[in-house]
């Protein structure tokens, strides 16, 4: 049976209603962010594949034990450093770490910052000072991003370090440590002009690069280190909150 013409027309009509107001939902689906970037494990838990130990000269020896990396006290430094290919810049790396024996730092780590590098001191200078060494060629017992934190014997902390193109942020648990911006941008006579913090190490922590973890006459551990990209970094100048650390296995 043939349809009459006007009811042939408003299901035409009610057909192209309802994809024009489809249109905007699959549009906006297609806006939406890409999911939060995954993290990715640097160690088994089992083995040291993937990290090689530096020899810094009467450095402890370095060993995985109850699913953690045990760097023994040295006379000095002892540590561990990535072999594999890390990112430069919006990233963000987190790990747990303790002070197993000793008075000094136990889970300094050494990291890309752009085409430096620079180290997030926990627990240096005999105990309590947590910091960037170097920021415009101060220690981070000397700089604004000083801080004092006491450290439990065998007390596991967690730490998080994020990097993107004009910050180094830096937590220890759901505490802020470290919230530096070293680039910043300024009108000056009309026109936008970049200035850029030094951002350096320490001579000690050279064998730590691009990525590595080290103590000084301290035995620390560390366990369930891992990083991940930040293909959503905040924007330019935005301070950014701590991602949620990853669920443990």
């Amino acid at each position: 049976m043939t349809r009459p013409m006007h009811i042939v027309l408003l299901s035409a009509g009610a057909w192209a209603a309802v994809q024009f107001a489809a249109w905007p939902v699959a549009a906006a689906e297609a806006e939406k962010p890409s999911a939060e970037p995954k993290w990715e494990s640097l160690f088994d838990g089992k083995t040291l594949k993937g990290w090689k130990t530096p020899k810094f000269g009467g450095e402890g020896n370095v060993e995985v034990k109850d699913g953690a990396i045990v760097m023994h006290r040295g006379d000095s430094m002892t540590g561990i450093t990535y072999t594999g290919p890390v990112p430069t810049v919006n990233y963000e790396l987190t790990f747990e770490g303790k002070r197993v024996e000793g008075v000094d730092f136990f889970c300094t780590t050494t990291f890309p910052v752009g085409k430096s590098h620079c180290s997030f001191v926990v627990g240096g200078w005999g105990g309590p000072v947590v910091g960037l060494s170097s920021v415009d060629h101060y220690d981070a017992a000397d700089n604004e991003t000083t801080r004092i934190k006491d450290f439990k014997l065998n007390q596991w902390y967690r730490i998080r370090i994020r990097v993107t193109e004009e910050k180094i942020e830096c937590w220890i648990d759901d505490e802020k440590m470290v919230d530096l911006a070293y680039v910043r941008w300024e009108v000056e006579d009309g026109k936008k002009v970049k200035h850029e913090r030094k951002i350096s190490i320490r001579y000690e922590c050279d064998l730590c690069r691009p990525l590595g973890i080290s103590t000084w006459c301290t035995t620390g551990a560390v366990r369930d280190i891992r990083i991940r990209r930040l293909t959503d970094a905040p924007a330019t100048g935005a301070s950014a909150e701590p991602a949620s650390p990853p669920d443990k296995k």
